[in-house]
Parts: C-alpha cells; sequence; structure tokens
C-alpha cells in the first residue's frame, strides 16, 4: 500500500528541520569531542520531535540536495538482514563504512578488519543474541506480531545491545559504532494505518540524519506494504542532537534557504512481501526539486 500522497502541488513545504537545526545553534550547549582535542560540538538534550504526516510527501530534505537516498536505504536493508562486515554491506550497495572499519579502528575494540562488531546494528537487528546462543531478526518477528495482534503495544525493535555497547574498565565494546540510530522503534497500527516512531540517541543533524530520517520513513514504506495498510506518519525523536564546531559555517548557508515540497516516494514492485527481501532498487522518487548540494564535513 502506498501512502495517500496529496498533488504535489498541495503539498505545504516543511520547516521542522531547520527549525531544529536553528534550535541546536541557538540553544545548544558546548561539548568537547572525546578524541579531537579543540573539536567541539554543540548539543541540544530536548529537541521537539520532527513529525511527518507521509499525505504531505515523503521526507527526504529539500533545504540541499540528497542524491545519496538509495544509499541510506541500501545500509538499512544490509542491517535488517544482519550485515556486521564492511564486505555484507558492500554487497547490498552500501560503502560508507569503509573509513570506520580500518584494520586500526578495528583492533580498538578487539575486531578484525571490515568487522563492525556483534553488537552493530546488524547484530542488534538481523541477530540479536538468544539465551540459548541462538540468534533473533527483531524484523522478521516484529512483522509477525503486528499480522498476529496488530492493536497491541509492543510492536517494538532496538538497536542497541547494551553488554556490546557499553565500555569500561570491565567491559571491552563489540561495536566500532555505538549504534546511534534505530535505538528504539515502534510501530503503531490505528484504524488501519501504520506510525513509526524512532528514537534515536545521537544525531549529527546536518550529516547522518538526513539519511536516517530517510532511512526510517522508508521502513515505514516497507513495513506497511507486508502488512497490506497505508504508511500513515513517521515522527524522529532526538536525545542528544549535535551541530559540529567545523558545520558551523555550511550550517549558516543551509539556514538561509527556503525549503520546497517533499517529492513522492514509492516502492514500484507490489509483488514484495518479505520484509527481508526489499532492496533500493524497489523504491523511486518523483517530483524531488531541491536546492543545491551542501557538503558537510563528516567528524569521525
Amino acid at each position: 500500500m502506498q501512502p495517500a500522497y496529496k498533488p504535489y502541488a498541495e503539498r505545504t513545504p516543511d520547516r521542522q528541520y531547520l527549525n531544529l537545526i536553528r534550535m541546536i545553534r541557538d540553544e545548544g550547549e558546548r561539548v568537547e569531542h572525546p578524541y579531537q582535542k579543540g573539536m567541539g560540538r554543540i548539543t541540544h538534550l530536548s529537541l521537539p520531535p520532527l513529525v511527518y504526516d507521509l499525505s504531505n510527501g515523503f521526507p527526504v530534505l529539500t533545504e540541499r540536495n540528497i542524491p545519496f537516498w538509495k544509499t541510506a536505504i541500501a545500509e538499512l536493508v544490509a542491517f535488517m538482514n544482519g550485515a556486521t562486515t564492511n564486505a555484507e554491506l558492500h554487497e547490498f550497495g552500501c560503502p560508507w563504512w569503509d573509513t570506520w572499519t580500518t584494520a586500526e579502528k578495528c583492533a580498538i575494540f578487539g575486531l578484525e578488519p571490515g568487522d563492525l562488531g556483534w553488537a552493530s546494528y546488524g547484530g542488534a537487528y538481523g541477530k540479536f543474541p538468544m539465551p540459548d546462543g541462538g540468534h533473533f531478526n527483531q524484523f522478521v518477528n516484529v512483522v509477525r506480531g503486528m499480522k498476529e495482534s496488530p492493536s497491541l503495544s509492543t510492536h517494538c525493535v532496538t538497536s542497541w545491545i547494551p553488554f556490546g555497547a557499553l565500555q569500561h574498565s570491565g567491559l571491552q565494546r563489540k561495536v566500532v559504532v555505538a549504534p546511534c540510530h534505530g535505538n528504539f522503534l515502534k510501530f503503531t497500527i490505528i484504524d488501519g494505518r501504520l506510525t513509526l516512531q524512532h528514537v534515536q540517541r545521537s544525531a549529527d543533524m546536518p550529516v547522518g540524519v538526513v539519511s536516517n530520517i530517510i532511512q526510517y520513513a522508508a521502513l515505514l514504506l516497507m513495513v506497511a506494504q507486508v502488512l497490506g495498510i497505508k504508511p500513515h506518519r513517521y515522527v524522529h525523536y532526538f536525545l542528544d542532537a549535535q551541530i559540529y564546531e567545523n558545520q558551523l559555517e555550511k550550517v549558516e548557508e543551509l539556514l538561509g534557504r527556503e525549503p520546497k515540497a517533499f517529492p513522492t516516494m514509492r516502492i514500484i514492485d507490489p509483488s514484495v512481501k518479505d520484509i527481508l527481501a526489499f532492496r533500493p532498487e524497489h523504491f523511486a522518487i518523483e517530483d524531488y526539486n531541491p536546492n543545491p548540494g551542501i557538503k558537510f564535513p563528516v567528524t569521525e
């Protein structure tokens, strides 16, 4: 089932993202980077959520061009299928983890080169460790739960495995990047329409968040198609939202722009009914007319 999109000409440009960026800049607190001396970030711990009713279009941001939207979807479907290595991510069409899985960085956490770790997104989503030593795919099971008992309020998924993501003198972290997004996902069905609420632990607002919005709004479309119901609303909460100091110049440029109407995103193959079978090529975008691109620095 596709969202009940309004005609493109009737959609209202959405300013929520720009408003949050401005709130971080104006109200945030400075925090020193834990590993890079002299590098700080401006962080905000109480932002309001982004609330997107898909009738107003699919939330691919228009303040700047986001040409990598398929890569964002590729990353998420790889993790849903249990990908925990850089090689597996490349197979799904996502090269983003090359700089995070070098031999040097993996060695810090006792991992082999190219290994994101068993406590990474793929380990949590597709291979969550069971008490008996087995694995649990959270997406397969949450979809089954919604099919059998759609009115329950327990249809939840998490990317956080505490005993693999935490680190102190008695516990070695087993993930190259502690999961920042998808930390809590809740699916709710009301009157045959699906809402996805997403809680994000840590958010690089100018860089990572633009992909995270796309990924999980696309997940809403995927789950709705599998269930045969309407995708309705995507809600995105931030526990710690940041702008890094080396991004502030580009942030000013971004804040000087006007957003345009959101585009239309469709799943072009209605026959896909297995939540693990979706791939980036199953998605198509229409009426995407963004402002020119802005290249933001990525802080490691």
